[in-house]
């Protein structure tokens, strides 16, 4: 059974920095893609950021470019997102997903979710 656990959010100033972390067991995640998803409150889910397992290509939501970088250490199963520059607009619940996707940036495709990590930014 394969089980994706996050860790990391909490609650930070506007301008701070945050890491989450995603920790995967269950199975080998060779040739997959890790993905960062976000839900706001009263908001759809929204892609924040993508890593392909076996080649570390990264993809970024344009509202995070240049201020988040995510990141994988195979040895661990862990995939991080390194969260800089937060502002407000990034308060959401952060999930990560591991699947095939089509499309990096839709959800459909992604087989296996963590429960989420709450990351609140204060003005």
């Amino acid at each position: 059974q394969v089980h994706m656990v996050e860790s990391g959010g909490g609650l930070v100033q506007a301008g701070g920095s945050l890491r989450l972390s995603c920790t995967a067991s269950g199975r080998t995640f060779s040739g997959y893609v890790m993905g960062w998803f976000r839900q706001g409150l009263g908001k759809e889910r929204e892609f924040v950021a993508a890593i392909t397992w076996s080649s570390d290509s990264a993809f970024y939501a344009d509202s995070v470019k240049g201020r988040f970088t995510i990141s994988r250490d195979v040895a661990k199963n862990t995939v991080y997102l390194q969260m800089s520059a937060l502002k407000p607009e990034d308060t959401a619940v952060y999930s990560c997903a591991a699947g095939r996707p089509a499309l990096v940036r839709i959800t459909t495709g992604y087989d296996y979710w963590g429960q989420g990590t709450q990351v609140t930014v204060s003005s």
